[in-house]
């Protein structure tokens, strides 16, 4: 191929926000319509730096613990949701809150309850200090051991080894996941699992776009910010499914002009907390190169998912449970 022509970008689809993180901003959106600012946000409502900035435009503020928020004020958790200690601490202090967790997090704490209440110890797998897994956790925090990596598990000394059951972190990698569950079932045969996979169906979902991008691709970029964990692994998958190289950018600004040396063919995604905005940028900036771009769609599977808004905003002044049309209008038209 000539160095003249034109870089082709393959355009992955699936990519960017998930059910789970338009229900959270869009949570924090209409809070701010219907209340008016500020109103608060404990933790980022998602791992995204463009997100996080264009909310306190609009006047969110977020804080890292309830007691920094004034007595009576308005309080969102996060999507990646909270401990129930918080959630006491924050009806303790006279707050309003508003749980903006996602419906499948809430869905592993449910799992961690019904465990925890049959005395099982419970196995979280996924990375400590993530704040998912410090709500997860939180769940029922004598019962519960986390754990990283097979190795870990080895090292585990559980009070019952017949009376076990585990629990994953939503946005990890299948096959990392995997790879802990299969040593957790060999050590504890008994172990019991969800009934369905815990790991996020957006999560998986780009994962698997995103292999098919390593198998086409020469390079290939995640949009997404450092904090996200689904996108950090997107680069990870890209790399294990054979792309020469793989980078994760915030956007455009990000993309190094050496990357594309050499290069003819870029796969294009985006983590589940990006804006699809920030990806058009990235497309704009390509094909405005002196090469440009040609854009090839990829689709990989069709997503259809959507939650419902929490009860908390009926509550708010308007009495009516917020419609679909009263959603706030979609962020940056995507591009194919």
């Amino acid at each position: 191929m000539s160095a003249a022509s034109p870089f082709t970008v393959f355009l992955a689809r699936p990519r960017g926000f998930c059910a789970g993180v338009e229900r959270a901003i869009d949570v924090v959106e209409i809070a701010l319509q219907r209340k008016g600012p500020p109103v608060y946000v404990r933790h980022a409502i998602v791992h995204n730096n463009w997100v996080v900035s264009d909310l306190e435009r609009k006047g969110a503020i977020f804080v890292e613990d309830e007691s920094e928020v004034p007595e009576g004020e308005m309080l969102v958790f996060s999507a990646h949701g909270v401990a129930p200690s918080v959630k006491k601490n924050a009806e303790d202090i006279g707050l309003r809150t508003i749980d903006a967790t996602c419906p499948l997090v809430t869905k592993v704490h449910h799992e961690v309850r019904h465990h925890a209440q049959r005395g099982d110890s419970i196995i979280l797998v996924g990375h400590r200090g993530h704040v998912e897994m410090k709500g997860t956790a939180g769940v029922a925090p004598e019962r519960t051991w986390i754990v990283e990596t097979p190795e870990e598990v080895a090292e585990l000394d559980l009070p019952d080894p017949e009376r076990v059951a585990y629990a994953t972190q939503t946005t990890l990698s299948v096959d990392e996941a995997n790879r802990v569950v299969e040593a957790i079932l060999a050590r504890f045969p008994h172990a019991k699992g969800p009934r369905g996979d815990d790991i996020c169906y957006a999560t998986q979902n780009r994962q698997d776009a995103t292999k098919e991008l390593a198998r086409r691709s020469e390079l290939v970029l995640v949009v997404g910010s450092a904090t996200s964990s689904n996108s950090k692994r997107m680069v990870e998958v890209a790399f294990e499914h054979g792309a020469p190289s793989a980078y994760l950018i915030d956007g455009p600004d990000d993309i190094d002009p050496a990357w594309l040396e050499g290069v003819d063919a870029i796969g294009l995604t985006s983590g589940a907390s990006a804006p699809d905005l920030l990806v058009n940028q990235v497309i704009e900036h390509l094909q405005g190169t002196e090469r440009g771009a040609i854009v090839q769609r990829l689709d990989v599977i069709d997503e259809q998912m959507q939650f419902a808004l929490p009860k908390e905003l009926r509550y708010l002044t308007d009495p009516a449970e917020v419609s679909a049309e009263e959603r706030p209008a979609a962020r940056g038209a995507a591009t194919g």
